[in-house]
């Protein structure tokens, strides 16, 4: 098996580490000594040995994993998983680990195929910071949102929750099922005027149905089991759908930016956030191509945005960051916002008109 695919686990393992999961840092670090080993992980992964880089298949194996558990078919191994009121043992929890990939291959593999999808609620904060920033130049302007990598639709509900800063304000609905503490660093236009949502649209290439338990579960099995933060945010989203549903229509972004048209009176948003990877080269460039026609259709009276949260190049020679980067039309002006972490939180306010050389 190419050592590439190793190389990629310790990557995700230290990734995972950087954003606080201790455990699966660990976990993913021991299955990449495991590949090299010629262990259990080798085995389950045979034939996704060129599925290294941004595939994820890591977070693919973590999740395929923790679904189990969830399910409670994974054994003595939940008694580790902190989801489930486990606690995580280093030695004794990747032997079981590794015990359920030996046991259970095929039941590990049904979910390789899979993207990662978390919709994590957490990069709300991201979203809210471009939204808020459009209302403050436009004022209370109906805003039609439409976002590319739905899965379940949580994000687009961005207005229904709750959002408090580093220094302690908070802006929102007060009842909200979900409320992002220390989401925003910076004076960035939190005041600005509430964005009223009159149209949601999601789209996603494989759609989760939140009206299923199937669909319920596969969010929570990619929420890394010991962040309880963010499955309590998870809880509160799934509430706030179940009040307002979000249908995710099945399309692939290139489909969904051909076809969308701006409308008089309203403010259009194309948002989207940590999933542009997921994108060839081709399809990328007939996302930009269609993005810069409706930036070339906008009018005062109808508006166009592209707002986005991915890992992002301030200038060719730098490194990849989580950027907040907003374009509008009809001046064209695209605008660096805010810097952010894979999760969304926190959001910290830039809000320069420097560019960024964005895949995006």
């Amino acid at each position: 098996m190419s050592p590439r695919l190793s190389e990629s686990f310790r990557a995700q393992a230290r990734a995972c580490g950087s954003l606080g999961s201790a455990m699966y840092a660990d976990l993913l670090a021991r299955a990449a000594d495991d590949l090299d080993q010629d262990g259990p992980t080798r085995e389950v992964l045979r034939g996704y040995e060129d599925s290294a880089g941004p595939s994820a298949l890591a977070l693919r194996l973590a999740g395929s994993v923790h679904r189990l558990v969830l399910e409670r078919r994974a054994g003595v191994l939940a008694t580790y998983y902190p989801s489930v009121g486990g606690s995580w043992d280093a030695e004794s929890g990747w032997e079981a680990f590794r015990d359920l990939l030996a046991a259970e291959p095929e039941a590990v593999r049904e979910w390789l195929d899979r993207p990662p999808q978390t919709n994590e609620v957490g990069r709300s904060a991201a979203l809210m910071a471009g939204l808020l920033t459009l209302t403050d130049a436009l004022g209370d302007v109906p805003v039609r949102l439409v976002e590319l990598g739905s899965s379940g639709g949580l994000n687009l509900l961005a207005d229904r929750y709750r959002y408090r800063t580093a220094d302690g304000r908070a802006v929102g609905p007060v009842d909200a099922p979900v409320t992002l503490s220390g989401a925003w660093v910076g004076d960035g236009p939190w005041t600005a005027p509430w964005p009223r949502l009159v149209e949601r649209v999601a789209t996603d290439v494989l759609p989760v149905d939140l009206t299923t338990t199937e669909g319920r579960l596969a969010l929570t099995a990619y929420v890394w089991p010991d962040q309880a933060a963010r499955h309590e945010r998870l809880r509160g989203a799934l509430a706030a759908v179940a009040r307002t549903p979000v249908p995710v229509r099945r399309a692939g972004a290139r489909e969904v930016v051909d076809t969308l048209e701006l409308s008089e009176g309203c403010l259009t948003v194309l948002w989207h956030s940590v999933m542009w990877q997921y994108l060839d080269r081709s399809e990328q460039e007939a996302v930009r191509a269609g993005i810069d026609r409706l930036g070339a259709a906008a009018t005062g009276r109808a508006p166009f945005a592209h707002l986005f949260l991915e890992p992002t190049r301030r200038t060719p020679e730098s490194d990849h960051e989580f950027l907040v980067v907003l374009e509008s039309w009809p001046t064209g002006a695209r605008r660096l916002l805010a810097t952010s972490r894979g999760h969304g939180l926190p959001t910290t306010w830039e809000g320069t008109s420097r560019s960024a050389d964005s895949d995006g």
